[in-house]
């Protein structure tokens, strides 16, 4: 990200900007100056004076404490210490942000737990951060944000924070589809996914169990004996969902259900499990017209230049 500032170049010359309307992602809610220039920090850097507003300042890392109830409950310890190792050697790049915690005593993380995690390890003293000044529900909207933009979630860890946003602070689906980029039937369909078993949902959060399969298995009374097969057999959603319909029909209407709602219309019923896979993957509408002879076209729907920006980050693999 970068702020919106004019730039100039030391010839005079302005720099291009991005155009307005796309890019903006994060800074709807960090602020134009959310990122300002890499700050490094390491054990032996000299603490700058403080600064006001958006200014990056360097804090001290032990008076910092993590969101309760943040959106990411799990966290990749391979991933840390790497990161850790990459913090001892060039110092944190990318400032993470703070307010001041709610008893007055030191900070409170909004967004950037990884790097605090990891510069803890790195053996930093200090890092460079933003000290915004922001309520509980905007603390909230950023933690989600920043996790989804960054792919951080699992699908079990998004619908909690959907569901807390819409219980506690009083969103609507449309609004929360609007904050994340994504469709309103991407947060409701992942919501839907609470109401499974608590086993199920564990399957989901440690990544055995594939979001696809998760949503097959919902309303099915034998959901976590299927989600267990699931993992140990290696079976397809299209497999799962029969098995789901067979339970519900007792197994006498499945094959035609089957056929009726993957081979509608002649459709190979292995592109429209990729369609459905890479619609829940991206949270937008996709549709895959094949040609044969593996040609075929492959289009992605927006329903907003946010949503558009997301699908180039994604695909670009451009750093928000």
């Amino acid at each position: 990200m970068t702020d919106n500032k004019d730039e100039v170049q030391k010839d005079g010359a302005p720099v291009r900007k991005r155009p307005s309307g796309l890019g903006r992602g994060l800074n709807a809610l960090f602020g134009d100056a959310a990122v300002e220039a890499p700050v490094l920090a390491s054990p032996g850097a000299a603490k700058p004076a403080p600064a006001a507003g958006d200014a990056v300042q360097h804090i001290a890392v032990g008076s910092i404490r993590p969101l309760p109830g943040q959106p990411r409950r799990h966290f990749d310890e391979a991933a840390i210490a790497e990161l850790a190792d990459s913090i001892g050697a060039r110092g944190l790049l990318q400032p993470i942000i703070v307010r001041a915690a709610p008893d007055g005593q030191g900070y409170q993380l909004v967004a950037g737990e990884r790097r605090w995690r990891a510069a803890q390890r790195a053996g930093l003293h200090q890092i460079p951060a933003l000290v915004r000044e922001l309520d509980d529900a905007a603390t909230y909207e950023i933690a989600l944000v920043e996790n989804i933009q960054r792919q951080d979630l699992n699908a079990i860890e998004e619908a909690t924070a959907y569901r807390r946003l819409i219980e506690d602070f009083g969103h609507s689906q449309e609004a929360l589809a609007k904050l994340v980029g994504k469709s309103r039937s991407h947060v409701a369909n992942l919501m839907r996914l609470l109401d499974l078993p608590q086993g199920v949902q564990d399957l989901v959060g440690d990544g055995s169990l594939a979001m696809g399969h998760a949503r097959a298995l919902i309303g099915a009374t034998a959901a976590e004996e299927i989600a267990r097969k699931v993992v140990k057999d290696g079976l397809s959603v299209r497999a799962v969902e029969a098995l789901v319909r067979a339970e519900k029909g007792g197994g006498r209407k499945a094959p035609l259900e089957y056929k009726s709602i993957d081979g509608a219309g002649g459709r190979d019923p292995d592109i429209v499990a990729v369609e459905r896979h890479l619609s829940e993957l991206l949270g937008i509408g996709v549709a895959i017209q094949y040609a044969g002879e593996g040609k075929g076209a492959l289009t992605l729907k927006f329903a907003s230049l946010d949503q558009l920006d997301m699908i180039c980050q994604r695909l670009s693999g451009e750093s928000i």
